[in-house]
């Protein structure tokens, strides 16, 4: 239980408290999760690639990624704004005109993006969310929302096809593009919550567990572990989870060891955890095709060197000269 948003869920927003984060468990922890980031990338850097090769039928699916990262984002867009919330679950939307205008866009984009038709353009209409969103909720309630940043780019460098299934054939240097803004972006957000909600403000952890006090499952246990020792555990392994999402090594793996504090909460939190989560739970599997097809495996740790853009006007030239 280890992966949940406190904003999400209660109405306390207590002050940022960074001597918490520097209190020796914490730090410690911190440290702890920055060691086994790197170790982990150097190790999956050596291993084989797909890890796991009994999940390697899932790589078929690798030309729907497009087509099935814009499905989730989009969903949980449209039911955001249908339930009067921006970008987050506990973001309500403003009244008067400028919260219509941001339910509009909100709605536009996640119906756009369901559709599956020339998302291009709606993914950088999604990029221009954020800056909305700032004017109304200000600068951290949106940078914990990278995931969705991450989406976008990823949609604006390898959007699906046009025709039914949305089924695209890229280049590993493209996907590699791609998954670069994704992972770096998606990473980003959760490093950015394990602080934000946790390490950086443990009063709010403190007033989420007040209020479902079994999410601190070891206590429940009757482990004697206090609230506060409880959430530096959380925030640390919130941290190691987004720096591994980041290094993209062993990327099966890691979505099957992250999808399960992930999902585990749904059965207490219901949709508006699903709701807030269907981004997430998007990257995770566009880590896990890709990382399960053998062509596009080795794509998935590494960093782009070229420019999106030029990779993607050389695959629209090549896709005009096959025609």
């Amino acid at each position: 239980m280890l992966a949940y948003h406190e904003t999400w869920f209660t109405d306390a927003r207590p002050p940022y408290d960074w001597g918490f984060a520097l209190e020796p468990l914490s730090a410690i922890l911190i440290g702890l999760a920055i060691a086994v980031a790197a170790a982990w990338r150097a190790v999956g850097l050596r291993r084989r690639k797909p890890e796991l090769r009994f999940l390697e039928p899932l790589g078929r699916l690798a030309p729907l990624v497009p087509r099935l990262l814009a499905i989730h984002a989009g969903v949980s867009l449209l039911a955001q704004a249908y339930g009067g919330t921006y970008l987050a679950p506990g973001l309500d939307l403003p009244a008067g005109w400028f919260g219509t205008l941001l339910g509009i866009v909100e709605g536009v984009v996640g119906v756009w993006f369901i559709t599956g038709y020339r998302i291009r353009a709606a993914a950088w209409l999604l990029v221009a969310a954020g800056p909305l969103g700032m004017i109304g909720y200000g600068m951290v309630p949106m940078m914990e929302r990278l995931d969705l940043l991450g989406i976008a780019a990823f949609l604006a460098i390898l959007p699906p096809s046009d025709d039914t299934a949305g089924a695209v054939q890229a280049s590993p240097q493209l996907v590699t593009a791609a998954l670069t803004a994704l992972r770096l972006m998606v990473g980003g957000s959760l490093i950015i919550l394990a602080f934000t909600e946790k390490l950086a403000r443990p009063d709010l952890a403190v007033a989420f567990l007040d209020d479902f006090p079994a999410f601190n499952i070891l206590k429940a246990m009757g482990l004697g572990v206090s609230d506060e020792t409880f959430i530096s555990m959380a925030g640390a392994t919130e941290l190691l989870f987004g720096l591994l999402i980041i290094s993209g090594t062993l990327p099966q793996l890691v979505v099957i060891v992250a999808g399960i504090p992930f999902n585990a909460t749904l059965f207490f939190l219901g949709s508006s955890e699903l709701i807030g989560h269907l981004p997430i739970y998007g990257a995770m599997l566009a880590l896990l095709i890709y990382g399960s097809n053998r062509i596009y495996a080795p794509a998935v740790p590494r960093f782009a060197t070229t420019s999106p853009r030029n990779l993607v006007g050389r695959e629209t030239r090549q896709s005009w000269a096959a025609t």
